[in-house]
């Protein structure tokens, strides 16, 4: 026999995360969290490779309703942040609601009932209402390279680090320049034997204010709760400045600090090729203060030969050279267009979410798609800018508000108008495409098979919120509870 909640959550990373601690506070417990991995914390237990960090400062990357007077930098590495989301679901009393290294394969609607029907690898559930926490990052992208099957060395991806890998003295390449080789590669640098890197399109990389806090800081955040507050509202404001890259003052300040940290490049042909062509802001811009002078080390080589197959022993580029490596680092990211639908997932009427998202996904505010009543997501398409922490407590107090209405008015099922969701996302779009800077960007993680952007948000966290906060019941077909 199934165990029935009210509420399923899947995924303990900050989404559900967020999501546990809304529902705590609004009174409502029946609730469970299936979490696949051994321990909450999401993205932070999933991505643990030497020099992973956020790129959001630690005081704005924390939950407004757990700010932590203890970080010890002004951007916290992995580590750090783990731990923080570890201790806020021990502290704010979620830990009895998760369920740990439960992977969810499958939800169906039952449209007699008004329920969903959840099936684990370990059990089978009823919910009355479904939130995805999967998020944007679930699903690691491999890339797509002839004979990668035929190699006989390490091959590991940023996002399953084996625990206590370790490649000293090894011949190590990695593909990819991006977010994770950013951080990843000044670390292994120092210990490999050799460490090539192939590198498709150079991105900006910023300096980094990563100063540690001192004691004095320390103790004023830890006697004066003010203070935090003040400093996360500060970084939030300054961010959604400069979300759309559109303000000419803070784009100079910017491209000046990115010259200035690619000029300690020694090698000119070095320092040619990694910078980029393309505008600031087109890609996710990064910061650090120690990728650029990794490229100063005799053991250190930049590739920018397209690599074109992998061979028993290396990775061949255009140019006919092999590169016989030891270990192949895949700093790839991630399919970013799946979202829930990692997930098998059939709605009304046999509809499956896999197929409607066959193009490309897309969502009510990122969090609903018609035909699947009760169905929230976080983290969903096109929600993706400033803080995703800041983000996700506005989707779940939004989840929250709609939870209280169908107690209100007795409904038994909730689903988002389909003409709703269209003009929704017909303006949305229209809005993406104003965005200038991102149209100069033809690929990367932003766009879908289609070519449209379906991970950012084209605007600020506070204007998301609002957003949320004027969704009214018109926007809603409803169906009554039959007993009411």
């Amino acid at each position: 026999m199934s165990e029935h909640r009210r509420v399923i959550i899947i995924g303990a990373g900050p989404g559900g995360i967020a999501m546990s601690y809304a529902l705590l506070e609004a009174g409502m417990s029946d609730f469970i969290v299936l979490e696949k991995a051994d321990e909450p914390g999401g993205t932070w237990h999933h991505n643990r490779y030497p020099g992973a960090e956020c790129d959001v400062m630690s005081h704005l990357y924390s939950f407004s309703f757990a700010l932590n007077p203890n970080w010890s930098q002004r951007y916290a590495r992995q580590p750090e942040i783990l731990a923080y989301m570890k201790k806020v679901v021990s502290d704010s009393g979620i830990s009895p609601h998760v369920r740990l290294s439960e992977v969810v394969k499958a939800l169906n609607w039952d449209q007699g009932r008004s329920q969903w029907r959840v099936r684990s690898d370990k059990a089978e559930y009823t919910a009355d209402i479904v939130v995805s926490a999967v998020g944007m990052f679930n699903s690691p992208a491999m890339p797509q390279i002839a004979g990668i099957e035929t190699y006989q060395g390490r091959l590991i991806h940023t996002a399953d680090w084996p625990e206590g890998d370790m490649l000293d003295g090894l011949r190590v390449g990695v593909i990819g320049s991006a977010a994770s080789a950013v951080q990843l590669i000044p670390e292994i640098a120092q210990t490999v034997s050799h460490l090539t890197i192939f590198q498709r399109t150079p991105i900006w990389v910023m300096p980094k204010d990563d100063r540690p806090y001192t004691p004095e800081d320390l103790r004023t955040f830890a006697e004066d709760p003010q203070a935090m507050s003040n400093l996360r509202a500060e970084i939030a404001a300054r961010v959604d400045r400069s979300v759309l890259f559109d303000d000419p003052d803070m784009r100079a300040i910017a491209m000046e600090g990115a010259e200035r940290n690619i000029s300690v490049v020694k090698d000119p042909e070095v320092r040619r090729k990694l910078t980029p062509w393309l505008p600031y802001g087109s890609r996710r811009p990064i910061v650090s203060n120690y990728y650029y002078p990794t490229f100063n080390r005799d053991n250190v080589t930049l590739v920018t030969e397209a690599v074109v197959n992998c061979e028993p022993n290396g990775v061949r580029t255009a140019d006919g050279t092999v590169h016989e490596l030891d270990a192949v680092v895949c700093a790839t990211g991630f399919t970013t267009s799946r979202y829930a639908s990692v997930i098998d997932i059939t709605g009304k009427d046999g509809r499956r979410l896999a197929d409607d998202w066959s193009g490309d996904p897309s969502a009510l505010l990122g969090i609903m798609v018609p035909g699947y009543p009760n169905f929230f997501m976080m983290y969903g398409p096109n929600t993706n800018n400033g803080s995703i922490l800041t983000m996700l407590e506005s989707q779940a107090e939004f989840i929250v508000r709609q939870m209280e209405a169908m107690d209100r008015g007795a409904i038994a099922e909730l689903d988002v108008r389909p003409e709703v969701a269209r003009a929704y996302n017909e303006e949305l779009q229209q809005r993406l495409d104003e965005v200038e800077v991102w149209q100069a960007q033809p690929d990367g993680y932003y766009r879908g098979k289609s070519g449209r952007i379906v991970t950012q948000w084209p605007s600020t966290m506070r204007e998301y919120d609002q957003r949320l906060k004027a969704v009214g019941p018109e926007v809603f077909n409803t169906i009554a509870r039959i007993n009411a």
